[in-house]
């Protein structure tokens, strides 16, 4: 056995009895089916990460496009965005998220169609150019679902208007991903207010049959 493969069961069982993560490891496939090849996730990522089976419908709706992800994580979107998209940037402010991303996706093969940065969004939405911008920012940690209803507001770094109104610099087309609790009288201002108004259709996002989350789907015209 060598020193790497002694260091990666060292880290799976911490992971499989770490309190704030084992609820979550036993997910692991369902986060990443390929999760034994060598998935590397942070803390963060365990319970920030889209599921692999939302990750590809996101993507299906991006197909042959030109997509930013603009808080990219440990790359789980990202991942599947390379599959069917034309290109794909995915930026992360965290160096060591960006690097898990990376390696994540040479564990699916598709890390030659990602362009990664790392970088703040906020300070790179400027000169960034795409078809499709993808905004799974984060909900404040697992204590999102405490509240009974999720207000725009409580989304990080920057409230929901605020990111709303950076990103339709790019482009019409906006994928949100959210609490399944979210305002959704706030998400139909979002849209209702933008200048032309845009157009919004909400997804429940399901795993074996259960609502674990919202998709929002922003556009002028098909995105």
């Amino acid at each position: 056995m060598t020193i790497d493969d002694q260091s990666h069961l060292k880290k799976e069982a911490e992971n499989s009895t770490n309190p704030k993560i084992n609820r979550y490891w036993i997910q692991r496939y369902d986060l990443f089916s390929r999760y034994d090849e060598g998935i590397q996730i942070d803390e963060e990522g365990w319970y920030s990460v889209t599921h692999e089976e939302i990750a590809i419908k996101h993507a299906e709706r991006c197909r042959g496009k030109v997509v930013i992800d603009c808080f990219a994580g440990v790359g789980g979107n990202t991942i599947q965005f390379a599959k069917v998209s034309s290109s794909v940037i995915a930026i992360d402010i965290d160096p060591m998220k960006v690097k898990m991303a990376m390696n994540n996706a040479n564990v699916y093969g598709v890390a030659n169609h990602v362009d990664f940065v790392v970088g703040d969004f906020f300070s790179l939405a400027p000169s960034l150019k795409g078809d499709v911008s993808f905004l799974s920012p984060p909900w404040g940690g697992p204590n999102y679902c405490k509240v009974e209803s999720f207000k725009m507001d409580m989304l990080q770094p920057r409230d929901g208007y605020s990111l709303f109104k950076i990103v339709q610099s790019i482009t019409p087309n906006i994928i949100m991903y959210l609490p399944k609790n979210v305002d959704l009288a706030q998400l139909e201002e979002m849209a209702f207010l933008s200048s032309p108004p845009l157009t919004l259709e909400i997804e429940e996002s399901c795993i074996g049959g259960k609502m674990i989350a919202i998709t929002a789907y922003f556009s002028r015209n098909a995105a």
